[in-house]
């Protein structure tokens, strides 16, 4: 079985949210590194933009069936919010090819998913 960061591709998609995370928070990290000069800790702007993307993972209405978010029906970003993750990611999305390889390929095949509709609690 092939693996990508020691995460057999079967299970991916059952810890899409946790990868999800993972990948938003280096993401984060390496934009606050090359643009804030932060090597340590996340600036206060980008931990404040971390701890929003990892709140609304958690509340994600698609749970583990996330589609790529800009995919998906449901927009969960406020607009200036939004506006901060993309330009991370303009940044990021890239580099991630270099640095974190195995999550830049699973954040690739992410974008492809099909969105199922939310399943009422």
């Amino acid at each position: 079985m092939e693996l990508i960061n020691s995460i057999p591709l079967v299970h991916i998609r059952a810890r899409r949210i946790e990868i999800e995370k993972k990948t938003v928070s280096r993401m984060i990290g390496m934009y606050c590194r090359g643009k804030h000069g932060n090597k340590q800790e996340l600036c206060s702007d980008c931990d404040q933009l971390h701890t929003y993307a990892m709140q609304r993972l958690d509340h994600c209405v698609f749970g583990n069936e996330k589609p790529f978010c800009s995919a998906c029906p449901v927009h969960c970003y406020k607009k200036s919010m939004r506006e901060r993750i993309k330009e991370v990611m303009q940044y990021a999305g890239p580099r991630m090819l270099y640095t974190h390889p195995g999550l830049a390929i699973m954040h690739m095949f992410a974008r492809f998913s099909k969105p199922q509709p939310p399943k009422k609690k």
